[in-house]
């Protein structure tokens, strides 16, 4: 109770709650992204349930990774070392090594992952065969429900450790992390069904979210190779290509007015 009380009234632990919460939203909507992107590709009666699980379900691991906040803490400690580094940076450090913990692993693993749906994903958007076409509006469903979810909690255990692991970096108040967990994905829940109507009318933003994926996906297997990204950069990086897509997106609208009149 303390610790709450000290969340809403120190100034420092305040402005590390802001930011965290900022911080949980933006990492959850692009959760929230690829969970619309899965769970439209279902027969359209099993796509709210399946968005309300996956959510339920980010939230949850979000909660399970915070009660072991001293073993997540712990998987930062060397598991083994190739004997590899890169040369010297500015300040010192090795532009990237090859001394890997768990949380290392992890992250390279997720990357991996990412990298290989995302792929496959465009792979099938580009094929001129047709097939499992995540920006066909007019397709059936391609995928079951039971893939989806499986799918679904891949991509919420990865989004989970990254979001546990930014908040362990921002901010040593647990309540703190569970305050801004807690809104990030009250948010997502709000958003989860105008976002997925929104992907269904402009199928592009699918196309977006999936180089998003394969970006997200680099960064993770350079942060498990200690070649650390400001994420800072990235969140320009996608920020001015969603801009981007908005604008296409009201040119196209407005070139559709234009047209029936």
């Amino acid at each position: 109770m303390d610790s709450l009380i000290t969340a809403f009234t120190d100034p420092t632990a305040l402005a590390a709650l802001i930011a965290l919460v900022v911080m949980e939203v933006v990492l959850g909507i692009d959760n929230l992204v690829f969970i619309s992107i899965l769970t439209n590709k279902l027969p359209e009666v099993q796509r709210p349930r399946a968005r309300k699980i996956g959510i339920g379900l980010a939230l949850g691991m979000r909660l399970v990774l915070l009660s072991m906040i001293a073993w997540i803490v712990g998987l930062t400690a060397p598991v083994f070392d190739l004997g590899i580094s890169g040369p010297l940076d500015q300040h010192g450090a090795p532009t990237f090594e090859t001394d890997f913990s768990w949380r290392d692993l992890i992250l390279i693993a997720g990357g991996l992952f990412l990298i290989w749906k995302a792929t496959k994903e465009i792979h099938h958007t580009v094929d001129p065969a047709g097939g499992d076409d995540v920006l066909d509006k007019k397709s059936v469903a391609t995928i079951t429900f039971g893939a989806a979810i499986t799918q679904i909690i891949l991509l919420d255990m990865i989004f989970s450790l990254d979001s546990i692991l930014t908040a362990v970096g921002m901010t040593d108040n647990l309540a703190v992390m569970y305050i801004a967990v807690i809104v990030a994905v009250t948010v997502m829940l709000i958003a989860a069904d105008p976002l997925a109507n929104f992907i269904a009318r402009n199928p592009t933003v699918v196309m977006l979210a999936l180089g998003f994926l394969l970006m997200i996906g680099a960064v993770l297997i350079a942060d498990g190779f200690g070649v650390h990204v400001p994420k800072g950069y990235i969140y320009a990086a996608m920020a001015f290509s969603t801009l981007v897509e908005c604008l296409n997106i009201f040119a196209r609208r407005a070139q559709k007015r234009k047209s029936a009149q």
